[in-house]
């Protein structure tokens, strides 16, 4: 029956599929703007309950961690329009959304592409749904803990070498610190997509490798692109850890081809 399936019919089921991501996304996005996680103890275990509080609300303490975990000490946020703040934590609320609902959109991906594929395709694909959403989470973190304050630091050196008081827009805050995580998000993703071009046998498993100092370069520009300064060492905290899991996606799909010839 899904062979059969019209065109139409496959817009609708990805507009059904579509749907139901912005739905989740939309939900945790309103939760986090309209509550706040509060402590409570129960039978001696610390737990934390919904409150609604739309100003101290999820996205602000976010933010709040954020500030004193990312920032440089001698650098204060500002708020230089009115609902820059507002806008920020909208920016913040849609972060969580989309990686809370990250397994939700892996699985709606993999549902619509599984039924052109072959049993063993679909199956492949099906595995990497776990791997897809810890890499993704592990890109985050990894700019979080590593990449986000090197930079503001190495950055916010420049003024303070010239005596100057830095301070940083709340809306700039997030948009830099955004584009980190949904950068590294997406960039943890190389090996995943690697290995579902695998399944497709269109390629041979000695394509990467034959390929590398051609993805080499793909792979600095990119740093390039998704880094917001121009000083050309950021970057490279972005292109040397996608090296790292280009290499380790060549030996997995290399790997896989390796059992394939002998079974």
């Amino acid at each position: 029956m899904e062979a059969q399936m019209t065109i139409m019919q496959h817009l609708d089921e990805l507009r059904a599929r579509a749907l139901r991501v912005v739905i989740a996304v939309g939900v945790v996005t309103i939760f986090a703007m309209t509550f706040d996680l509060r402590p409570i103890e129960v039978g001696g275990v610390l737990l934390a309950y919904p409150y609604p509080d739309p100003i101290h609300n999820i996205s602000t303490q976010v933010t709040f961690y954020m500030q004193q975990a990312l920032l440089p000490e001698d650098v204060r946020l500002i708020q230089i329009a009115p609902g820059q703040a507002f806008f920020a934590q909208v920016h913040v609320s849609l972060l969580l959304g989309l990686t809370i609902s990250i397994p939700l959109i892996v699985r709606e991906i993999a549902a619509f592409i599984s039924p052109a594929l072959s049993a063993k395709t679909r199956i492949g694909i099906l595995n990497v749904m776990l791997p897809a959403v810890g890499l993704f989470i592990a890109g985050v973190l990894f700019s979080y803990f590593l990449v986000i304050p090197f930079v503001l630091d190495f950055l916010y050196e420049y003024g303070q070498a010239l005596g100057v008081e830095t301070f940083l827009t709340i809306s700039d805050f997030i948009s830099f610190v955004m584009q980190f995580f949904l950068g590294f998000g997406i960039a943890f993703q190389l090996p995943i997509l690697m290995y579902a071009i695998s399944l497709t046998d269109v390629i041979s498993p000695r394509f990467w490798r034959e390929n590398f100092r051609y993805a080499v370069i793909v792979l600095v520009v990119f740093g390039a692109i998704i880094t917001p300064d121009g000083s050309g060492i950021t970057m490279w905290f972005v292109t040397m850890p996608m090296l790292g899991l280009y290499l380790a996606g060549m030996l997995v799909v290399e790997r896989r081809g390796s059992i394939r010839t002998n079974t």
